[in-house]
This record gives C-alpha cells, structure tokens and sequence, in this order.
C-alpha cells in the first residue's frame, strides 16, 4: 500500500492496519525459526509497510501532510 493511500485513511484504522502487519511480521518470523521456507520479499515487504503506516501516524499527530 502507497503512502499516499494511507493519508487517506483515519488514525483508528492505521492503527488497526499496523497491528495486522505486525502481526504478520511475527508470523513470517515464526515460520523462519521453524525452518519453513519464507520469501525474503515478504518480510522486507511487511518491514517497509510498518515504516510507512508509523511515518504516517506520525505525520498525522504532529499535523504534517
């Protein structure tokens, strides 16, 4: 998801939107130690959707974008 698209959305549900990405972080990690095989794309892919949704609320609070 954009960043762009993400300023679009309410704080409620950037907050919702980060705990299933953290979320999905933890499981893609879980998988890693059990020894499954886990596309190294979608862990930087859920890392860098984390960033960018923490960026945002960030923006939001202190009233930037």
């Amino acid at each position: 998801m954009k960043a762009s698209e993400m300023r679009d959305k309410t704080e409620a549900e950037l907050k919702a939107l980060l705990l299933d990405k953290r979320k999905e972080q933890f499981n893609l990690r879980m998988q890693r130690g059990a020894g499954q095989q886990v596309r190294a794309s979608e862990v930087r892919t859920a890392r860098q959707d984390i960033a960018r949704i923490k960026t945002v609320l960030g923006q939001k609070k202190t009233g930037g974008a």
